[in-house]
């Protein structure tokens, strides 16, 4: 590494952490501890606001930001990519952020990298995804969660599960929870959140909720809890196996079920293996293959189908 992307490295580093040793640094660039005091000392005279103190290291004087003008293509694509997909997915300032953020990026780039990041934007675009056809009200929703999250902050809404009617029954009243953090799955918004009635974690999918309102109680989050490394309960024990030909399997493959296991291929005769918590879950993907698949087991579903393919023949 030559000594102009050393130094930069090293600014990048004191902007991320609040105080560097010397001896770490020189560690980390494999370089001598005098090196790494010239390095500073250049830094200091081209105008970067150091603070050295003694038997602590150094640090950047509070406020100061380099921004990232050196960036690739591939660089400057990855982030103006990102910045779409933030603007699709989030609202209020998220979103408004993001179109800030992509008009500062393609102001500082040079005029030749912005050429060139401008034709490979227009060789891929991302298409409007599952949360941004569902309107302004659920992404309303999502930023007063988000909110909630950042500030600590219990949430009221009433909640209308799958299959039921949108009006909410005396016996189910609104529900408290305390937020933990906002999930986006396959172009869903899902809270993930402790809710005080069942005394446990559970999983809210944005669009459903309803009369939503910020409570004045505040919660603290478990110590051992991190969204990051957190993984839902699995509470599929259901198993069904169909039978299906080629076209089936393809069309399964484009839908990608969340309830599908694995496929099995045994001389061209394939099993389609699922594991669900309903077996109604599957009704849907099962009535739109058709003829091309048939539910091996277990019984139930099969009836299931039956029953189902009977009240639709009685509609026609």
């Amino acid at each position: 590494m030559n000594k102009t992307d050393r130094m930069l490295a090293i600014l990048l580093r004191l902007q991320r952490e609040r105080t560097v040793r010397a001896e770490d640094l020189a560690e980390t660039f494999e370089t001598s501890v005098r090196t790494i005091y010239r390095d500073m000392q250049a830094l200091s005279e081209a105008g970067v606001p150091l603070l050295g103190t003694p038997g602590a290291g150094y640090s950047l004087i509070e406020g100061y930001f380099l921004p990232p003008v050196m960036l690739t293509e591939a660089e400057a694509l990855a982030a103006l990519i990102g910045a779409d997909l933030t603007h699709q997915t989030f609202g209020g300032s998220v979103r408004a952020g993001a179109s800030t953020f992509r008009e500062k990026l393609e102001h500082i780039l040079p005029p030749n990298l912005r050429e060139e990041v401008a034709n490979l934007r227009e060789t891929a675009r991302l298409a409007p995804d599952g949360a941004a056809e569902q309107g302004e009200a659920e992404l309303e929703r999502v930023e007063l969660l988000r909110e909630a999250v950042l500030r600590k902050r219990k949430v009221e809404f009433t909640y209308t599960k799958a299959g039921e009617e949108s009006r909410i029954s005396a016996a189910d009243p609104s529900r408290a929870v305390a937020p933990y953090g906002l999930v986006l799955v396959r172009g869903v918004w899902m809270l993930i959140a402790h809710c005080d009635r069942h005394r446990e974690i559970r999983h809210f999918r944005v669009s459903r909720i309803g009369d939503l309102r910020l409570m004045p109680e505040r919660f603290e989050l478990p110590g051992d809890f991190r969204l990051s490394d957190y993984r839902a309960k699995d509470d599929r024990t259901l198993r069904a196996v169909v039978r299906a030909d080629r076209s089936a399997v393809e069309r399964v493959k484009e839908l990608r079920p969340f309830y599908l296991e694995n496929i099995e291929d045994s001389d061209g005769e394939y099993r389609l293996h699922f594991r669900m918590r309903h077996e109604k879950d599957l009704l849907p993907l099962l009535l739109g293959l058709g003829a091309s698949a048939e539910v091996l087991e277990p019984e139930s579903l099969r009836a299931l189908m039956r029953n189902e393919l009977q009240h639709m023949r009685n509609r026609y």
